[in-house]
């Protein structure tokens, strides 16, 4: 990865047609998908105050970042009081920079991870593994995925492209030369699976000098970290190393312990359909023992790379709500037959499409694709228990794709240049405009098309042959509707057969 992005991915359309005629990922997603949403349905309609929580949540998300400066010099404060070390990183190569020097400073070339999304956006992994260490993920998921030279294809799930027959022929291959070998005669059976995995990761938890976290939050007033997951091995890596280096997007904080009530309501119903998750790990600073649960040493990473660009887009800055719960993935058609990888970056589905080209511009060529992977029917919206509105966001990205993503600044005034690839699409557009602007050349045109109608292309010529590969145009009627709308006396009379 570069960045956060995969190297040498193509852009959406290319990579996911190739998805789409993989027939045993398009059965593991439509399984995993279905599944997690019918439960998630099941267990959000146990609660009749949802609808209430989704809106409070949504607020405290919009206030937080309109006040988002102050409440991380809060933060900052709240984390040294208790004994830790809080730095700043403007992007990727620089928190990569420090989270490197801060594991070589303690002589250690091995770090256990829990699983983060912020991590895998920077590249961290592939980083460390540059200066000499070596990263150890220790979510079962995440696991399969290193083990296997792989990519993650879904936020809380991410090796949902794999079945269980996948899995144990990577954990009988590649356990061996990363630790532990996968025991003998292992069965695909999930309960020996997991055992496989417990034994691989136990000897990892026991010698481990440094962890390395994300953060689900992060507690403004007191400077706590909340990490929630659903298998005890972020709660081993939070407790067992003697030095945790948390690196969290800035976007993460709340301001305090009563706006993470909600959160913690609505982020586990959404993503595993549990009423609670099964392990809500928080730290504040350090321990002062050495005998006493958590890290001696502590070392906060705020993460912006992009995200002070994202908060000043009015539109685009509702992405910055998201709390990875994966809701709309899981509900999303095109994400269902295309798979995560198609998407070229950590964040895949429809938020992925939202997100990554604000964190990293429209400039790459699957970027500025990213805001048409979708259909626009709105499930997404519908399911977020922030509220946000996807499908606007992706039509305000599509609007500046089209009209060029790279940003100039023209003394107070902020231009976009002109994108590649869309001259044919403005010159039409303006072309339109100036027909609806004149009547009387709407109406000659109408009525011309209607008469030339037999001798009219299903399909459209030139750069509209990628749109009509799958269409066909609308057929043009018979007569235009405003001379329709004068024979028939304003629709009254249709006895010709105007109706």
């Amino acid at each position: 990865m570069s960045g956060g992005t995969f190297v040498g991915m193509p852009a959406f359309p290319q990579a996911a047609r190739e998805a789409v005629g993989d027939t045993t990922l398009r059965a593991n997603l439509r399984h995993a998908t279905h599944t997690i949403r019918d439960k998630r349905a099941r267990a959000v309609a146990e609660l009749s105050d949802w609808d209430e929580l989704r809106a409070a949540g949504k607020d405290i998300k919009d206030h937080t970042l309109r006040h988002l400066d102050r409440y991380l010099v809060q933060l900052e404060e709240s984390v040294v009081r208790a004994g830790g070390t809080v730095h700043w990183a403007a992007d990727a190569d620089e928190a990569n920079r420090i989270v490197a020097e801060l594991v070589k400073a303690t002589g250690e070339t091995e770090v256990v991870k829990v699983k983060s999304m912020a991590t895998q956006e920077i590249g961290l992994n592939e980083a460390l593994e540059a200066e000499g260490i070596r990263a150890y993920e220790t979510d079962l998921a995440e696991l399969i995925v290193q083990l296997g030279r792989d990519r993650p294809s879904h936020i809380l799930v991410p090796a949902i492209h794999r079945n269980r027959g996948e899995i144990r022929d990577i954990f009988e291959k590649e356990m061996g030369s990363w630790g532990r070998p996968a025991p003998a005669g292992l069965s695909d059976a999930p309960a020996e699976l997991a055992e496989a995995a417990r034994l691989h990761l136990r000897e990892k938890f026991l010698r481990a000098k440094v962890g390395v976290s994300g953060a689900n939050f992060m507690v403004a007033e007191t400077g706590t970290m909340v990490v929630v997951e659903s298998e005890g091995n972020g709660r081993m890596c939070l407790t067992l190393p003697e030095t945790l280096i948390s690196v969290v997007g800035i976007e993460k904080v709340v301001p305090s312990w009563r706006d993470l009530e909600v959160f913690l309501q609505t982020l586990p119903r959404s993503s595993t359909a549990e009423r609670m998750n099964p392990y809500t790990s928080m730290w504040t600073g350090t321990t002062d023992s050495a005998t006493a649960d958590g890290p001696s040493t502590f070392h906060l990473v705020l993460l912006d790379n992009g995200r002070t660009d994202t908060l000043a887009d009015e539109v685009g800055r509702q992405a910055l709500r998201c709390i990875r719960c994966s809701a709309c993935l899981n509900v999303c058609p095109v994400y269902e037959r295309a798979g995560g990888h198609a998407y070229g970056s950590v964040y895949p589905g429809p938020i992925g499409a939202i997100l990554s080209p604000q964190l990293r511009g429209t400039q790459s060529e699957i970027d500025a694709s990213l805001p048409y992977a979708s259909s626009l029917c709105g499930a997404c919206y519908d399911v977020c228990p922030v509220a946000i509105d996807i499908p606007e966001v992706l039509v305000h990205l599509r609007e500046r794709v089209v009209q060029g993503g790279e940003a100039t600044r023209d003394g107070n005034r902020v231009r976009l240049k002109p994108a590649k690839g869309h001259a044919a699409e403005r010159a039409a557009m303006r072309a339109a405009g100036l027909a609806f602007a004149r009547p009387g050349a709407l109406r000659a045109g109408q009525r011309l098309a209607s008469r030339t109608r037999r001798f009219h292309p299903r399909t459209l010529p030139g750069p509209g042959q990628a749109w009509s590969a799958t269409r066909e145009l609308p057929k043009v009627p018979a007569e235009p509707f405003r001379d329709w709308w004068q024979r028939t006396n304003g629709g009254k009379d249709d006895r010709e057969g105007g109706k």
